[in-house]
């Protein structure tokens, strides 16, 4: 099946993405072309976001509470999920003017309800897990294409974290022979890749820097019902830094780890956001100066994980942003205040051609086209998996 698959030099792949800020799904159709030396050249036909129904939104969010996420739930989400999946799926296919029988896989990521990569030990095992819905099984029905879910399994049972996995796919379309490129993605976490010049695989280094718009979204959800963003960073600009929060906010042990690592909702989730309203509340601060010191907060993890882990090895030419914190101008401003005294120029995908939105959902359908391969996807360098592994489950 592997040989038979790769002998397809020109190919069709749908990529399916929802992160942590549970935005929507994003859709992407790609082209991926076998080339010499055993190299894809991949190039986005179409790509779609469709929003989740708010009854889905507010189910996902609540199995973020594990005490919520009872077993019943949890499977009639997986399904539901599947579903809506599927349409997206469809609707992106249609979108891009090819039928479901163009298409040789279907990539989805799923929606993590929980991700747990640290050990823990029982009975002599060292256990990890981690939890993604959104019914593989399903999406093939539907759509009538293999689909490939369920990617971060196969890494932690060889050891790794998990995640962060673009980093393979962001090795195979972005690296260059003359600079060194930081690519930073601000979706709910942020996580940074580092592509040296001429790297090799094993040269990669990328990990999770911390909160992208994670806090700044609880906090706007709280302080201003009816919303959960803050659009295009209006509330921040009103807003002025507070030195003591900041520093309150940048004692948190995570920054400190060495790489590899991840982190999610379960460090920066709710109880996080309880915590940081009532500093908030006890300091006297108004919404507009706490979503802008949260908002700083995550243009300052960035800059300190490139200080901290990465300068000294691999000082940077240029840093390319995407995720939905690329359209958030305040947070670029302040990314751009850190990064800019380091010698490294900031952009967005959109300024170097590329689309900060589909860029993920672009790497899960790489993922998958390489699972049909029977070609590893990790990069043990940065998940700290013992070896490289074929990722994903594959349902016909």
């Amino acid at each position: 099946m592997n040989a038979t698959y790769r002998q397809i030099k020109r190919r069709y792949a749908v990529g399916l993405m929802s992160g942590t800020s549970v935005d929507g799904i994003d859709a992407a159709v790609v082209e991926i072309m076998e080339t010499p030396g055993d190299r894809l050249r991949v190039r986005l036909v179409a790509f779609e976001n469709r929003p989740y129904p708010a009854e889905a939104r507010e189910e996902i969010f609540a199995l973020f509470d594990p005490r919520e996420a009872t077993i019943d739930r949890v499977g009639h989400l997986n399904v539901w999920l599947g579903e809506l999946y599927a349409e997206a799926a469809l609707s992106a296919i249609a979108a891009a003017g090819l039928k479901p029988g163009d298409i040789s896989v279907i990539g989805s990521h799923g929606q993590t309800i929980l991700h747990a990569p640290e050990v823990r030990r029982e009975g002599g095992y060292e256990l990890r897990f981690t939890v993604q819905i959104g019914e593989g099984a399903v999406i093939a029905a539907r759509c009538g294409i293999p689909c490939v879910t369920d990617f971060r399994a196969a890494d932690m049972a060889a050891g790794g974290q998990g995640a962060p996995l673009v980093p393979f796919t962001e090795y195979l379309l972005y690296r260059e022979e003359e600079r060194t490129l930081l690519l930073q993605n601000i979706g709910g976490i942020g996580n940074m890749t580092v592509l040296p010049a001429g790297c090799a695989p094993d040269q990669v280094i990328a990990f999770d820097t911390g909160p992208g718009n994670m806090l700044i979204d609880g906090l706007v959800s709280r302080l201003y019902p009816g919303k959960n963003m803050d659009a295009g960073g209006g509330i921040a600009r009103r807003g002025r830094v507070d030195p003591e929060l900041l520093q309150w906010l940048q004692q948190e042990d995570y920054y400190r780890l060495p790489p590899p690592k991840s982190t999610g909702r379960e460090l920066f989730g709710s109880a996080y956001v309880d915590k940081l309203l009532a500093v908030m509340r006890e300091r006297g601060l108004s919404a507009e100066d706490a979503i802008a010191t949260v908002t700083y907060l995550t243009a300052w993890s960035i800059g300190d994980a490139y200080r901290r882990f990465v300068r000294s090895r691999h000082p940077a030419d240029e840093m390319l942003v995407g995720g939905g914190g690329s359209y958030n101008p305040v947070l670029l401003d302040f990314l751009r205040r850190e990064m800019e005294p380091m010698g490294v120029n900031v952009r967005t995908q959109e300024e170097a051609g590329h689309n900060s939105d589909a860029k993920e959902a672009v790497a899960f359908a790489l993922l998958a086209d390489l699972a049909m391969a029977g070609r590893p996807g990790n990069l043990p360098s940065v998940t700290g998996a013992r070896r490289p592994v074929v990722l994903g489950k594959i349902s016909y």
